[in-house]
């Protein structure tokens, strides 16, 4: 009997291929191992609406302990994988069992970056990647009255959108020079800054942590000391500086790694009996030509089904656009494509109905084709954006800046 297909990980990504799997008619045995005690489950929640409620975990879990039953799959919780064996072509666990597989998939995902030094100061630091670190932190702000958040990417803002929609302080301090440097363009970050102003949020950019410390006389606080922002002190610590990709069992396997566990087009690894995919992996996409490594859910959801089609045998899927948004304050940010700092960048007005509204969009030009978009409430700017990313379409910076069309006639305007 064959082995079937061996699942590594409960994200995101594991769940869409076993749905996947089925869905284009695998009948093998398949089998999830999560080191997790939950099933898989939704993270973009966590740092959003999850810790603004008081809502059980199940509200983020993405199917029933029914949905695997009914395809077939076997989903094993809270088993964590010690070793590959890629000559035997098994797994080895930390319970001491050997799993063997026909092929292997690596869905291991990321962790939250951490803060070195800190842990060592007896310092209790909040970290959010997981629904257990959610709950914690939910916990940490019933009883806040101010928050510190060190890092302003994606989790950092959410997080402190979160914090101020509850009536915390929160102070936020950040390397760089402006919010969500790595994700979003100098416009958009310029926006976002201003709208967590106005709601109480202060920001320290530019800031570098020189100490973090216990309050006097065994406080349970935090003291932070930052250069040049001074001497701070908060009920709660949020360190959001990044994930790592959990490639540790790949490299020890012997498969090629980079940044993260290096796959193909088809998300195949450099042994051809194992593929990876998610948050976990790089991968040459196309139109871009260069190794990315994306940590988004559309991006878990479209390797998962991109892996299910060679291994079931069937065709590739299109490649899709990259894709990411945030939620802050009833405002949602969406980003497709990638841009260069060497593209150029047309801010196109949106009308908004009672004219105070933040509904805009940025767009990045790269040899008169769009090369990439981000919006704030204005989801159809960014649907028709995506369009004319994935046909390669060509458009005219002057057609493009006019506002007097509809977003919908550059589509014919391509």
């Amino acid at each position: 009997m064959s082995a079937g297909i061996v699942i590594v990980g409960g994200g995101q990504a594991a769940c869409q291929l076993a749905a996947s799997l089925r869905q284009m008619g695998y009948k093998g045995i398949l089998k999830m191992f999560t080191e997790e005690h939950h099933l898989p489950y939704q993270r973009p929640p966590l740092s959003k609406d999850f810790l603004k409620s008081s809502s059980s975990s199940d509200v983020v879990q993405l199917r029933p302990a029914s949905f695997y039953s009914s395809i077939g799959c076997e989903v094993r919780t809270g088993l964590r994988v010690a070793r590959i064996d890629r000559d035997r072509k098994s797994l080895e666990l930390t319970n001491g069992e050997t799993v063997a597989y026909g092929k292997l998939v690596l869905a291991a995902g990321a962790r939250a970056r951490t803060l070195s030094g800190a842990q060592s100061n007896g310092v209790s630091i909040h970290y959010l990647r997981t629904v257990d670190d959610a709950n914690t932190l939910r916990e940490a702000f019933g009883d806040a009255r101010q928050l510190a958040i060190i890092g302003a990417g994606y989790v950092g803002m959410e997080v402190a959108a979160s914090a101020a929609q509850r009536g915390i302080a929160v102070s936020v301090f950040e390397a760089a020079t402006r919010v969500m440097q790595r994700s979003v363009g100098p416009h958009i970050s310029a926006v976002v800054q201003v709208l967590h102003a106005e709601h109480g949020v202060r920001l320290h950019l530019g800031s570098s942590i020189e100490s973090i410390r216990t309050g006097a006389s065994g406080s349970a606080r935090v003291v932070i000391e930052a250069s040049p922002a001074g001497i701070f002190e908060a009920d709660a610590l949020v360190v959001g500086i990044g994930a790592d990709p959990n490639m540790e069992l790949a490299a020890q396997a012997g498969l090629d790694c980079g940044r993260a566990i290096r796959v193909d087009a088809n998300c195949q690894t450099s042994d051809p009996e194992i593929f990876a995919i998610g948050d976990c992996t790089e991968q040459t996409q196309s139109p871009y030509g260069v190794d990315l490594r994306l940590e988004s859910v559309q991006n878990a959801i479209d390797m998962a089904k991109c892996a299910a089609a060679a291994l079931a045998g069937k065709p590739a899927p299109a490649s899709a656009v990259p894709w990411f948004w945030s939620d802050q304050y009833g405002y949602r940010i969406q980003v497709a494509g990638v841009f260069l700092p060497s593209d150029e960048v047309l801010v196109r007005p949106c009308v908004s109905q009672d004219g105070a509204s933040l509904r805009q969009s940025v767009w990045y030009l790269r040899g008169n084709r769009v090369a990439a978009v981000e919006t704030i409430d204005a989801p159809e700017e960014f649907m028709v954006a995506k369009m004319l990313i994935k046909n390669a379409n060509k458009i005219t910076p002057e057609r493009l800046a006019d506002t007097s069309l509809p977003v919908r006639a550059l589509l014919q305007a391509a």
